[in-house]
């Protein structure tokens, strides 16, 4: 709170007071006029910057027939915005504005808002007044000089009754009371899209394809018939092998699996199955000898999970009762013997399911190996890339948010159906300091998707355009995180500490004027703006040494902000 008993809130002024007769006797306790802000630095919250201002008036000062007319305004490079006027009057004025009695003086307080300007960053706030006698010169309001109580002189009379309006606001400017400087805008410096979520691509760096087909046995037999070979369509099998032969990203695993039904003895079907994979590891190595490829056989006896799968895929009419078996009998002998007991539906077990057991699988397993890193950067200029490869790009390979959002940018030209390519732009485009255009990307993403994550960052970035009841439309879903970051940017900063981390955190003590939280947690954080934000709190603490220090690191690390510095009032004090 400052005290400007020393600035004459009123009248100060011999020509004033000459000039202006309700105001003579006013003269007399005018160094008793006291006028506060609060916060006297302006605070940035949802939107706007709050104030209270409060005016104590002295005992019998107030004249009973003066009008005193005082506006609040707000000041900053290239314009200025005003406040609702606020009226005094004495007990003998015939008008309805606030009395204030000769007799007991008082305090009177205005709760002023302003609509916020980003003009408004580097600011002052003024008290204008106009006084009102009833005769006299100040038969009308004038403008009074706060600072030395002067009233307009003739030649600046006439430029307020003017049309130039640069000239009558410096006029007016020059005649207002400055009672707050600066504004803190650490709410704006909230990293919203620091919560914001990424939709995952589907790129795999290794893609793996199988061909396979089934090469048929006679019961308790191992021997490939040419029927069966045909029946195999190894023709098929080979022309898929041959196609992939001069693929340099292909790299093909042959493989033989011997099995066995599940009729019969165990030790008679593991015997059987392996018969079954070395006859048929030799009709593939005779099938491919030219490729060069290894075929590798295994057996794996009696393939009771093949039974169970055409079991269910099956129109069997007691299915569900096989499968009951399955289920309550782990051993093969005892699941054998309990399926034929089940007399009316082995027979179609017999006709139906266990002659497409007696086989060996042939499986041609193929690994496809994508593109590399410089063949996919190459490809974002190109335009060449599937919508995967850009979603990986963006998240991979950028070095920045500056590189993800122009990656991202050129997959929204050519895959604009993709809400995950709208979402991760928008989250881009957040981090780059963009909001508005991150907003309008959130918004495409919205006509594809209607995901708990995009509400989220449909919340938060409506937060970041200062849009707080656009953000609570989402509120109702949203995660505890996006919750927080809604109450900050409320200005409800202590029930937003316990979901916030890292920087956000620390902006959060800081408002909350815990500075010891603030500094641990960003103890661990070696960014330029974790740096600048440690000067913050050092200048508030007034440690200005280590403000300093600070300061020098984080513009060493991104000359920017040495800019951002120049004007920000919270760092005034190391100037």
């Amino acid at each position: 709170m400052k005290n400007f008993m020393k600035l004459s809130f009123v009248l100060v002024a011999a020509a004033l007071l000459s000039s202006c007769n309700c105001f003579k006797k006013m003269a007399k306790n005018q160094d008793e006029v006291k006028v506060t802000a609060t916060p006297e630095i302006l605070v940035l919250n949802n939107g706007s910057i709050d104030v209270d201002i409060n005016v104590q008036f002295p005992v019998e000062y107030f004249n009973k027939k003066a009008i005193l007319k005082v506006t609040p305004v707000i000041v900053f490079e290239g314009g200025e915005v005003a406040a609702e006027t606020k009226y005094f009057q004495g007990s003998k004025v015939d008008e309805n504005y606030t009395v204030v009695d000769a007799t007991m003086g008082g305090n009177y307080s205005m709760q002023v808002s302003f609509p916020y300007d980003p003009r408004m960053d580097q600011c002052e706030l003024q008290l204008r007044a106009e006084i009102k006698c009833p005769k006299g010169p100040c038969k009308e309001f004038t403008l009074v000089n706060l600072n030395n109580g002067a009233v307009p002189t003739k030649e600046q009379a006439a430029v307020l009754a003017g049309e130039d309006a640069a000239a009558k606001a410096a006029i007016a400017k020059e005649f207002g009371l400055t009672i707050a400087y600066g504004l803190n805008t650490l709410q704006k410096d909230i990293k919203f899209g620091d919560l914001m979520e990424d939709k995952a691509n589907n790129y795999k760096r290794v893609t793996t394809t199988v061909n396979k087909t089934d090469l048929l046995y006679a019961i308790n037999s191992s021997r490939v018939t040419k029927k069966n070979e045909k029946a195999a369509n190894l023709g098929e099998f080979k022309a898929d092998v041959d196609g992939k032969l001069n693929n340099d990203r292909a790299t093909q695993n042959i493989a033989v699996k011997g099995y066995a039904s599940p009729d019969g003895p165990e030790k008679f079907n593991d015997k059987l199955s392996k018969a079954r994979s070395e006859s048929s590891q030799k009709v593939v190595a005779k099938l491919l000898a030219e490729t060069g490829l290894e075929i590798d056989a295994a057996a794996y006896g009696e393939d009771w999970d093949g039974f169970k799968e055409l079991v269910e895929q099956s129109n069997i009419k007691d299915k569900n009762l096989i499968l009951q078996v399955l289920s309550l009998y782990n051993s093969p002998a005892e699941r054998e013997a309990e399926i034929k007991n089940l007399s009316s539906v082995y027979g179609e077990l017999k006709e139906d399911i266990l002659p497409e057991l007696r086989r060996a699988q042939i499986v041609n397993s193929t690994d496809l190996q994508g593109k590399t890193d410089a063949e996919i950067l190459a490809g974002v200029k190109s335009g060449d890339l599937t919508v995967e490869e850009y979603l990986f790009a963006a998240e991979s390979l950028a070095k920045n948010a500056e590189e993800q959002a122009a990656i991202l940018a050129a997959a929204a030209k050519k895959y604009n159906n993709d809400a995950r390519v709208w979402n991760n732009l928008g989250v881009a485009l957040t981090k780059c300091g963009e909001p508005a255009a991150a907003l309008k990307a959130f918004e495409q993403a919205a006509k594809h998707d209607s995901s708990s994550e995009l509400n989220k960052n449909l919340m938060l970035a409506n937060l970041a355009n200062g849009k707080t009841a656009e953000a609570k439309k989402y509120a109702a879903g949203a995660d505890a995180e996006a919750k927080a970051a809604l109450a900050a940017a409320e200005g409800n900063y202590k029930a937003a500490a316990a979901q916030m981390e890292g920087y956000n955190a620390a902006i959060v003590a800081y408002m909350n004027n815990d500075l010891a939280a603030a500094k641990k947690a960003i103890a661990k954080e070696t960014t330029a703006d974790a740096d600048y934000l440690r000067a913050v709190i050092a200048a508030k603490e007034g440690d200005v040494a280590t403000a300093k220090a600070q300061l020098k690191s984080a513009t060493a690390k991104n000359p920017e902000l040495a800019k951002k510095a120049a004007k920000d009032v919270l760092l005034k004090n190391i100037q």
